[in-house]
């Protein structure tokens, strides 16, 4: 089968894709998200005779931050916490799962880190600081999130499926895929090539 400018339909499809989850990355201004926007990068798009390739490169937390992540123990949560319940009730990725590295410790110095270059301190009723350095809410944080989990950003996901209806059909008719299958196809081979680093 021949693959009529397949090649730069594909670049331009991958081009697309990055520019609006940089753009949905940085609607999530609130949110920690490791400097993302700057770490996704252009990758390889090949088509042979009977196979393709397909990357964005990005850190292996980004499938963390599209896809959320499922909360240790929702019922564990401090009383005060204003989010509550599982956050990622789908995601594949769990707290508390060992399945990637790092440590609480390690989470809560982050958190701590975060603390700090946000002003993050504890107030009391009438706004005023009160004791607790930014180690203490470092650990409020850490706990939190590590409970409750991570809300999915979909940053990733919903630009790609939004413009895998301008890639050509005869992408999944060559390669025997139906939409699903692709999409999980490329999902699986951007977000899991660095997951083990």
């Amino acid at each position: 089968m021949r693959f009529n400018n397949l090649q730069s339909a594909l670049e331009k499809y991958r081009d697309l894709v990055i520019k609006e989850a940089k753009q949905e990355l940085v609607s999530l201004k609130k949110a920690n998200t490791g400097g993302l926007v700057d770490k996704i990068k252009k990758g390889n798009v090949k088509v042979y005779a009977n196979s393709l390739e397909f990357n964005i490169k990005m850190p292996y937390y980004a499938a963390f931050v599209d896809k959320g992540v499922k909360g240790k123990d929702p019922s564990n949560l401090s009383p005060n916490t204003k989010k509550r319940g599982q956050q990622a009730p789908n995601s594949p990725y769990k707290f508390g799962s060992g399945k990637f590295g790092g440590t609480f410790d390690k989470f809560v110095q982050n958190m701590t880190d975060f603390a700090k270059n946000k002003n993050i301190r504890f107030r009391d009723q009438k706004g005023r600081f009160t004791e607790g350095g930014y180690k203490s809410m470092g650990y409020v944080i850490a706990k939190n999130i590590y409970n409750r989990g991570l809300a999915p950003s979909l940053f990733f996901t919903t630009p790609f499926k939004k413009y895998f209806t301008d890639v050509p059909k005869e992408i999944t008719e060559a390669f025997g895929l139906d939409v699903a299958n692709f999409i999980s196809f490329i999902v699986k081979q951007n977000f899991n090539q660095d997951v083990q680093n």
